[in-house]
């Protein structure tokens, strides 16, 4: 076993990588693809918006799994994931990007903090 941190590129839709950039989103929501598997506490994350090119990176401080994405909001706090938006308002929006096939993976709450944003 490797005592290597990793960095994982991912895109991240611009209103939610604004909150990251902001430090003020510290959950971020996955689906548990077989490419997240090795995530883990001390990886670094690199957000990137498609459009605008925007991105900034975070640390990962804990990574843990649940089953659904409801289990995910009630265990996590929306407040985490999304402060300017009601539970289910989130729980609505995650389930827009992700169908049920992809929920039935799992669910990863990736606890985040910023290390440094930067603009295009």
């Amino acid at each position: 076993m490797s005592d290597t941190t990793t960095t994982h590129d991912l895109n991240i839709y611009q209103r939610y990588f604004d909150l990251v950039a902001s430090g003020t989103k510290t959950i971020e929501v996955r689906v548990r693809y077989p490419h997240l598997a090795d995530t883990k506490a001390g990886d670094t994350i690199r957000f990137r918006v498609k459009d605008s090119g925007d991105t900034c990176e975070v640390r990962i401080i804990r990574v843990a799994t649940y089953e659904s994405f409801e289990a995910l909001l009630d265990g996590e706090g929306p407040e985490k994931v999304n402060p300017s938006s009601s539970r289910d308002q989130q729980l609505t929006n995650i389930r827009s990007i992700y169908g049920p096939e992809k929920e039935a993976l799992g669910a990863l709450a990736i606890e985040i903090e910023l290390i440094a944003p930067q603009a295009s």
